[in-house]
């Protein structure tokens, strides 16, 4: 594939809904700088997927609460592919328990990745992507489900929608969106891990579409905003088959 035009970032771009995000911008036509935490296996495999298929991808090991690793991040799409023109924020991590129970060192962690990781990202994605560029971060349909044992992940999440909008006005004249995708349930490992085959269904059921939704679901608005949907600017938009 010659002539890329567009350049991503995708963190947390080795499983779930920001691998299937990274190889649809991938088929699009984007080079994808693969952003992962510390599964090299699962990140080269999704390199070579993305390869495999004519597309052009590099995997890069990066904690994105580290602004040094971050900046590494995004040296790495300047140096090889010229650029950056997006970046989707899709890294993150789910600790579930009751608010009272809860272990305040899994809430700090929780604080770290979901809330510092999306503003060490947005910053270097401010400083960086260039004119017509987006910036998409990740929040959850949690917010407004308000499930039980999901008030940590739930209230990390709210930040960033918080941010996301605010950010958008702060880039005013410069031509670059900033919007949050919030899903609804999905079939991951992150969201599947800990569920009893039981329950994932019951899940299922309560949604209109009478299913999960699959990382492809997601990837397609992420695809949308990163490219041709430029009139939607500074929103939280809610991909979960109606759930919510």
């Amino acid at each position: 594939m010659t002539d890329i035009q567009r350049v991503a970032i995708v963190t947390g771009g080795s499983r779930g809904i920001g691998r299937a995000a990274a190889e649809r911008l991938a088929a699009d036509g984007q080079a994808v700088v693969i952003g992962y935490a510390g599964n090299e296996t699962e990140a080269n495999a999704a390199v070579k997927t993305i390869e495999s298929a004519g597309g052009r991808a590099v995997a890069v090991r990066a904690d994105i609460a580290d602004p040094g690793a971050v900046r590494t991040l995004f040296d790495t799409a300047e140096q090889r592919y010229g650029g950056v023109d997006v970046v989707v924020n899709a890294a993150g991590i789910m600790i579930l328990s009751p608010l009272a129970e809860l272990d305040l060192d899994d809430l700090d962690r929780m604080h770290r990745s979901n809330i510092r990781g999306a503003f060490v990202v947005s910053q270097e994605a401010a400083r960086r992507v260039r004119a017509g560029g987006a910036i998409i971060n990740f929040s959850t349909s949690v917010t407004r489900l308000s499930l039980p044992a999901y008030s940590a992940y739930a209230a990390s999440k709210a930040a960033v929608e918080a941010l996301s909008p605010i950010l958008a006005k702060e880039l005013r004249g410069r031509d670059i969106t900033v919007n949050a995708v919030a899903p609804g349930p999905t079939a991951t490992a992150l969201f599947l891990d800990g569920k009893s085959d039981e329950l994932v269904q019951q899940i299922a059921g309560q949604n209109p579409m009478g299913r999960l939704g699959r990382p492809e679901d997601i990837a397609e608005v992420v695809s949308s905003l990163a490219g041709p949907a430029r009139w939607i600017n500074g929103q939280t938009i809610f991909v979960n088959g109606g759930a919510a």
